[in-house]
């Protein structure tokens, strides 16, 4: 029988010296009896599953809006990808892959409908009152905005859960940290889903866009990674048709990517002397990280895909109709808080009415958001 204590057992045996390890948590704030069976982040992973703001990602836009298309990756899909390959990378680096699991299922919890144009429009609208990022909106998820349990508010998440989601910082995110302390590096597993979510949002954002026909494959030569990787699988499968060709690339990509990170980053932990928890903490930079040359290639591949993909006009157009759902949904709950529902009139009488709206607006799916538009500022007879 595998108990939790055969787990923390088998975790001193296997895990590298710089792994966390789930006997030395700091706990959580509203202390519990541990879990037979389960370890500290086993519990942590499966709360954020079971969590209402988790199920919300299925209908929540990673690049394209979910009535565009049903194979086009969600909020959830990405998660779920970022998840997979947060794993197959903690395993090769003999870190704690529970823990790496359960902050890479949460990484994004606190992401708004429409993807980065609704985070950018609550971001604006909130910028007199602390502002708005979806990592520090993810910690008042888990912390206080879910109610599942009688016993206290959140998913009382374990401290370095809960750290390193608060920690989480891709090119196009900026959190504010406040309760954590920003002069210490995030745990090794943390940084892994860092670098899983880079890996995962550049390789499917691609899929996507090949998908959707706004990348045409004629033109990825213009990017050394892509190029590269074009040929090769061409030569390997020549009579593949598009779907098949595409599939091959995006797979060469990933592998490509996660293989240079783990020998990059095995590499940084010996030159960098790390031998502990707190030797990663200290370090002077992330240990997890690509080589110098694919770090520029892959700085390459996000330009094209920031300019080709985010800032195409099918995509933007509906961009700037999400920052206007936003801002308009935002503007009626303030100026007419009884169009709130009963809960959320009631929790701003404690919170405050501005960020009450805006709990309620980033836990929206898309739909629900276009839904709530729609009864707000259309006439009955045009729904």
């Amino acid at each position: 029988m595998l108990t939790r204590d055969e787990i923390e057992v088998r975790e001193a045996q296997m895990l590298a010296p710089y792994g966390q390890r789930s006997r030395d948590s700091a706990g959580r704030r509203h202390p519990e009896a541990e879990h037979r069976y389960r370890s500290v982040y086993q519990r942590d992973r499966d709360r954020v599953i079971h969590s209402t703001a988790f199920r919300r990602l299925q209908y929540k836009t990673q690049v394209f809006v979910n009535h565009e298309g049903d194979h086009y990756r969600t909020r959830l899909t990405h998660t779920l990808e970022v998840a997979q390959v947060a794993r197959t990378i903690a395993r090769a680096l003999c870190v704690n892959e529970d823990l790496t699991e359960a902050v890479a299922l949460a990484h994004d919890v606190g992401h708004t409908p429409f993807g980065h144009s609704g985070e950018d429009a609550l971001r604006e609208l909130m910028k007199d009152r602390g502002g708005f990022e979806h990592n520090v909106q993810g910690l008042r998820v888990v912390d206080h905005l879910e109610r599942r349990y009688v016993d206290y508010p959140g998913l009382n998440l374990s401290w370095e859960t809960r750290e390193c989601i608060g920690k989480h910082v891709t090119r196009y995110d900026h959190p504010l940290l406040a309760e954590f302390d920003p002069s210490k590096r995030p745990l090794i597993e943390g940084q892994v889903v860092e670098a899983s979510d880079s890996i995962a949002y550049s390789c499917h954002d691609l899929d996507d866009g090949l998908s959707a026909g706004i990348l045409d494959a004629k033109d990825l030569d213009a990017v050394e990674l892509l190029g590269r990787i074009q040929t090769e699988t061409f030569e390997r499968a020549p009579h593949a048709d598009d779907r098949q060709q595409r599939g091959l690339m995006v797979r060469a990509l990933i592998e490509r990517l996660v293989t240079d990170l783990i020998e990059t980053t095995l590499a940084n932990l010996r030159s960098m002397n790390i031998r502990s928890v707190e030797d990663v903490r200290a370090a002077p930079r992330h240990a997890v990280g690509f080589s110098a040359a694919m770090a520029a290639q892959k700085s390459e591949l996000e330009d094209y895909l920031f300019k080709r993909v985010y800032r195409h006009w099918r995509v933007n157009r509906m961009a700037s109709k999400a920052r206007r759902f936003v801002t308009e949904l935002y503007e009626a709950y303030v100026s007419e808080p009884n169009n709130l529902p009963p809960e959320y009139q009631e929790r701003a009488q404690g919170e405050g009415l501005e960020q009450t709206v805006c709990d309620y607006i980033a836990g929206m799916t898309d739909r629900y958001a276009q839904d709530e538009y729609l009864k707000l500022f259309v006439p009955y007879e045009h729904v």
